[in-house]
């Protein structure tokens, strides 16, 4: 079901376009802006099928003929721009689905809608000649441009749009939404909202992914007993690791939810607020054993090993100066 009513966060964006679409105010063209994940084509898509639905609400009523071709994917006249290559969307398609396009009214609905995802691979030809029709568009014609870097577009582009930006949605609220909508359990809801860092998309994959839930299980592996393990046992998990080099980030970003929850709890006693509840035992005996200057200096070089790989720093190297200080107590 799409609606506003379903959207997770963005109130003040939602009340806008709520306020626009009562009052007829609807601007010619939008910028949705957002780190990946956090929402912008579940939100421009909403817009469009409120602004086309036949119920004339500030919600999309589902059931008319326009709500169910919107739904489908299949509206005439909500078109969203495609492109071959990746990367890039050239001047010849704006020209083709867009340009060109504008100037024939509407099938059946009150707008035409045309939404351009990753607007920032729009090549400078493609966004010069966008500019002309958003600059004098058709009474009809509403332009959505979304993109994660809207500082690749043109300012001329940017004067002329309706800046919206999606913040990231708090972690509180993408775990309510994991445990309602998706019925997941309250311990990997709340793994899955910390890694998401406030991108819905990004805790919905995690959150319905077999892969992600395994990597976690391998690395609580390592983690609880990273104390206790040996040498040639740590030299077999960065080996293991190695084998799983796509997805090092997101196994770091679960060995620093780990030793953060650690020096929480080191510092409050709190269960509360720790990621890893249901570790409980673990963390506390970690805890026990472990300084605040330990627990510092492992997040330091989590840090470190993240910056190493991205300037690529030998793999099994950068993995073995950061276990070496995790095994330092």
């Amino acid at each position: 079901m799409m609606g506003f009513n379903n959207i997770i966060g963005h109130d003040e964006i939602i009340k806008h376009l709520k306020n626009a679409i009562q009052t007829g105010k609807v601007s010619h063209s939008y910028i949705f802006t957002g780190e990946p994940g956090s929402g912008k084509k579940l939100m421009a898509s909403t817009f469009a099928m409120t602004l086309q639905c036949e119920a004339k609400g500030t919600e999309p009523c589902q059931k008319c003929d326009s709500c169910k071709k919107a739904s489908g994917k299949n509206h005439p006249d909500i078109i969203m721009v495609s492109h071959e290559k990746a990367g890039t969307i050239s001047i010849d398609e704006i020209r083709d689905q867009v340009i060109h396009d504008v100037d024939i009214k509407p099938y059946c609905s009150p707008y035409k809608i045309y939404i351009i995802v990753d607007a920032d691979m729009m090549t400078p030809q493609a966004q010069n000649a966008l500019l002309k029709t958003i600059e004098e568009p058709p009474e009809y014609a509403v332009v959505m441009l979304l993109t994660s870097n809207v500082d690749s577009l043109l300012p001329t582009i940017q004067s002329r749009c309706v800046r919206l930006d999606l913040k990231v949605v708090d972690d509180s609220l993408v775990k309510q939404y994991l445990m309602e909508r998706l019925h997941v359990p309250d311990y990997e809801a709340e793994l899955d909202a910390s890694y998401a860092q406030g991108s819905i998309g990004k805790a919905k994959a995690a959150a319905t992914s077999q892969e992600f839930s395994e990597m976690t299980q391998s690395a609580l592996k390592i983690l609880k007993y990273a104390n206790s393990m040996e040498v040639y046992e740590l030299a077999d998990a960065i080996k293991n690791l190695s084998t799983e080099k796509q997805n090092i980030n997101d196994y770091l970003d679960i060995f620093q939810f780990w030793f953060r929850d650690v020096l929480m709890f080191k510092a409050t006693r709190e269960i509360d607020n720790l990621v890893f509840k249901q570790e409980i035992n673990f963390i506390k005996e970690q805890a026990s054993v472990r300084s605040y200057e330990n627990l510092e200096k492992i997040l330091e070089a989590l840090e470190k090993t993240k910056v190493r790989l991205r300037a690529n720093v030998n793999f099994e190297l950068a993995l073995e100066l950061l276990f070496l200080t995790i095994r330092e107590k």
